[in-house]
C-alpha cells in the first residue's frame, strides 16, 4: 500500500469531507452551518484545512456565494462516493427481495444431491426468484472446495469429513445408507446375512473411477472384503444398472427410498454398520454475509424439511 498518501489523509477527516459536499451543494457557508449543527468558523477553518490538503483554494468569494472552482468540481464525484462507500459500510444492507434478486449463482452438487435435494429446492426458487438463476456443475469432493476457493463455485452442496477452514458449514439433513437391488434379487432378500453381501457383485458410485469407498474402509477395519465389480460416476446411473442387472449397490437412503419405485429396486438394511454421513451447504468465509446466499441456504434447507 506503498502508493497510499499517508500525510494527505492524516490530514482528512469525515467531516471535512461532509463540509466539502455540503458547500458544494449550497454555496454558502452559513447554510452548511446550519445543516451541520457547526459554527460559520467552524466551517471557516474546516475550509482553511481543505485549502491545504488539497493545494487550491476549492471557493472563491462571490456576491451570490462561494464558486467552487475547477479542482473542486473534479472532486466531487470522488468525494461523494468515497462517502457514500464508508456509509455502506457504517450501515447493514437493506433486507434481501429475493423478487427483485438477478444474476447466476454457480453451484457445485453431485447427482445425489441434485435428484433428492433440488426438486423442491428449484421450485421455492424459481417461485419466490424468478430472476434468479443457478448454474450447476458436478465435481468431486476435492475439485469442488477447490472451486469455492479460488471463487468458481458459490456454494457446494454436499458432505465433508474435513472441510478446510475457509469453509463454512451449513448442515441440511443427516442420511446413511441402504443396500439395493432389482426386486427379487436373493442378496437383497437373504439380508443382512454378510457372506451372501460379501460375494455379490458389487456397483460403487465413484466419481473419480476408484474401486473403493466407505463401504470397503469400514470391511477392511473389520477383515472383510467385498466384490466391487463395476464403478460408475453417477448415482442415477447407479439406479438405472441396478435395475437390469445382478449388481447391488450401497447408496444414501434418501436416494433409495426416493428413486426405488421409479426403478423397479427392493432395499434392506447393510449387514454391516456403516456410518451415517450429514448433507450440507458449504460456502466460502468471504461470503458469510452475502445476503443472496444466506437466502438459497434456507431454500435448501425449507426443502429438505419434514
Amino acid at each position: 500500500m506503498t502508493d497510499i498518501d499517508h500525510v494527505g489523509l492524516r490530514q482528512l477527516d469525515l467531516s471535512l469531507l461532509l463540509i466539502f459536499l455540503g458547500l458544494m451543494r449550497h454555496r454558502k457557508g452559513a447554510a452548511v452551518a446550519t445543516e451541520m449543527g457547526l459554527t460559520q468558523s467552524a466551517i471557516s477553518h474546516a475550509l482553511g484545512r481543505l485549502r491545504v490538503v488539497f493545494d487550491d483554494p476549492l471557493f472563491l468569494r462571490k456576491p451570490h456565494g462561494m464558486e467552487p472552482t475547477a479542482v473542486a468540481r473534479a472532486l466531487e464525484p470522488q468525494i461523494a462516493a468515497a462517502v457514500r462507500t464508508l456509509d455502506a459500510a457504517l450501515n447493514p444492507p437493506a433486507p434481501f427481495d429475493p423478487t427483485a434478486a438477478e444474476g447466476v449463482v454457480r453451484i457445485s452438487a453431485l447427482d445425489y444431491e441434485l435428484a433428492t435435494i433440488f426438486p423442491a429446492a428449484l421450485t421455492r426458487i424459481a417461485a419466490a426468484a424468478p430472476g434468479l438463476r443457478l448454474a450447476v456443475k458436478s465435481l468431486d469432493r476435492s475439485q469442488a472446495l477447490a472451486a469455492l476457493d479460488t471463487g468458481e463455485a458459490d456454494l457446494v452442496v454436499g458432505f465433508f469429513w474435513d472441510p478446510p477452514e475457509f469453509a463454512l458449514l451449513e448442515p441440511l439433513f443427516d442420511d446413511h445408507y441402504l443396500v439395493a437391488g432389482r426386486k427379487g434379487h436373493s442378496t437383497i432378500a437373504a439380508m443382512p446375512a454378510l457372506e451372501d453381501y460379501l460375494t455379490a457383485r458389487h456397483l460403487l458410485v465413484s466419481p473419480n473411477g476408484k474401486l473403493f469407498g466407505i463401504v470397503d474402509r469400514t470391511l477392511k477395519r473389520a477383515g472383510e472384503v467385498r466384490n466391487v465389480a463395476v464403478a460408475v460416476p453417477q448415482f442415477m446411473s447407479a439406479l438405472a444398472i441396478l435395475a437390469e442387472t445382478e449388481l447391488i449397490a450401497t447408496l444414501p437412503a434418501r436416494l433409495v427410498s426416493r428413486h426405488a419405485g421409479t426403478f423397479g429396486l427392493a432395499a434392506a438394511e447393510p449387514p454391516v454398520a456403516i456410518r451415517s454421513f450429514t448433507s450440507s451447504v458449504a460456502r466460502h468465509r468471504r461470503d458469510e454475509k452475502n445476503p443472496i446466499h444466506l437466502w438459497l441456504i434456507e431454500q435448501f434447507r425449507a426443502a429438505v424439511a419434514p
